[in-house]
């Protein structure tokens, strides 16, 4: 078969890639250069006419991974929310936060855990809890050594002996007593008037008092230089001894730090709701829930090239919704109704919400258990415990509303994926490797056609020796 009847043949019978124009090879050729067909090209440019099916897909998988993007923003929003209502509905959160606050605090101060009652106390600090200790005669230096001998230390639990032959160093004696677990610590001290050994009781108190007797010889010359002595704090007309300075259980829920003794002051101590903690986190609240709504109405605002990509979701209309209806909330207690305006929270028009701290501080200052309540109701049912039950409905790994719409546009969005595989499997592949044989033979066949119409010629008594 000549190449002109194998092209006519190659284009006849090439139904499939009749609509990309295979047959327009043959008058391309005719008048073509002797640069032929440029096959990549050729294929690339059928293959890309053949392909348009698949942007329909790809739209779709674009719109799908932006609603995704968006959706977690928002949920991660919601979430931020939720934690803040959470804590402020906490027993132990910041609305139940409490400071102490003293007349004068180099005497003693004091810290309060959540819960704790409120109300004023008067402390006064007879004496302060002391540690004992005991020093050596000066030596020479930590390395000198001491004299043979022994000396007995006592404590509450018994009599130890610490005996040296004539060889061991301060340093010596200081690791024997350390390595002993007597509860006490022993160590070298030097000064410009020769090397001490301190020993000193790890606890302060009577009950960790201890003594050094039975020198011999007494040139070790141990003296007590303090006294292990218990604190003396009267707390409300009532004498406590403690231990140490850090007293706890007299007033519940407070810890006293004692500073110094003063037997003949009356401090005042004050123990109030701590209305810093509480207007942090009501600011922190009111931050969180402008971010939200704002990301909810941007969804629905149009930018100039359409609204948001989940405007159409009813999960983002309900959640805006949910949230402009909570703002409304309101409490009663003791016959005083709080509400956000009545804490100094007011709504903006665009349903933001502003704080005035002075309003919320003049609040929290005058009637600290209203503010509580509007959170918390009576039983962690108030505006926080109603808003986090609203925003668990839509950020619940297991069931909410986030979940749910996460889920659906993920399975679409496989879907989406498996079709524009499929479609590239089952019909570009194919299609590729066809167009790239049909239009190699139509190149070769070209390449072949002026040496047969020379040949044409020659038989029709064409060529030039024939004029």
């Amino acid at each position: 078969m000549s190449s002109l009847s194998a092209l006519d043949s190659l284009l006849s019978g090439s139904s499939s890639t009749s609509s990309i124009n295979l047959s327009q090879i043959l008058e391309a050729a005719l008048g073509a250069s002797s640069e032929g067909i440029d096959v990549n090209s050729a294929v690339s440019a059928a293959i890309t006419a053949a392909e348009a099916p698949e942007q329909t897909w790809e739209s779709q998988l674009t719109l799908f991974q932006n609603q995704t993007t968006a959706l977690n923003q928002l949920q991660t929003y919601a979430t931020n929310l939720d934690n803040d209502m959470q804590s402020l509905n906490n027993i132990l959160g910041p609305l139940s936060a409490m400071t102490v606050s003293s007349s004068n605090s180099s005497v003693v101060s004091g810290t309060a855990s959540s819960g704790s009652t409120a109300g004023n106390h008067i402390v006064v600090v007879n004496n302060l809890a002391t540690t004992a200790s005991w020093t050596s005669a000066a030596f020479a230096s930590g390395s000198t050594a001491l004299p043979a001998g022994s000396f007995t230390i006592t404590t509450g639990t018994g009599a130890t002996t610490i005996t040296t032959d004539g060889t061991e160093t301060l340093s010596d004696a200081a690791n024997q007593i350390n390595s002993d677990g007597l509860g006490l610590t022993a160590s070298v001290i030097t000064d410009a008037t020769g090397a001490r050994l301190a020993i000193v009781a790890n606890s302060s108190g009577s009950a960790a008092n201890f003594t050094i007797s039975n020198q011999s010889p007494s040139s070790f010359g141990f003296a007590q230089a303090a006294s292990g002595l218990n604190a003396s704090v009267n707390v409300d007309g009532i004498t406590i001894a403690s231990a140490t300075n850090t007293v706890t259980g007299v007033i519940p829920g407070v810890t006293l730090n004692l500073q110094s003794a003063s037997p003949d002051t009356q401090i005042s101590l004050s123990v109030t709701p701590d209305t810093s903690q509480a207007s942090t986190a009501i600011d922190q609240f009111v931050s969180d829930y402008n971010t939200l709504l704002q990301a909810v109405n941007s969804q629905f605002a149009d930018s100039g090239s359409g609204q948001g990509v989940l405007a159409t979701d009813p999960t983002i209309r309900d959640l805006q919704s949910d949230l402009e209806g909570a703002m409304g909330y309101t409490s009663t207690l003791n016959g005083t109704t709080s509400s956000l305006a009545s804490l100094g929270i007011s709504v903006n028009s665009d349903g933001t919400l502003s704080v005035d701290s002075g309003a919320l501080n003049s609040a929290m200052q005058n009637n600290f258990s209203a503010v509580q309540n509007f959170f918390q109701g009576s039983a962690f049912n108030g505006f926080a415990g109603t808003l986090d039950q609203q925003l668990t409905g839509f950020i619940s790994p297991s069931d909410g509303a986030f979940t749910v719409d996460l889920q659906s546009i993920s399975t679409q969005e496989s879907a989406a994926q498996t079709s524009i595989t499929n479609f590239q499997t089952n019909v570009i592949t194919p299609l590729q490797q066809q167009l790239q044989s049909e239009y190699s033979q139509a190149e070769i066949l070209l390449q072949q056609l002026p040496t047969e119409m020379k040949q044409i010629d020659e038989e029709l008594g064409l060529n030039n020796s024939n004029g």
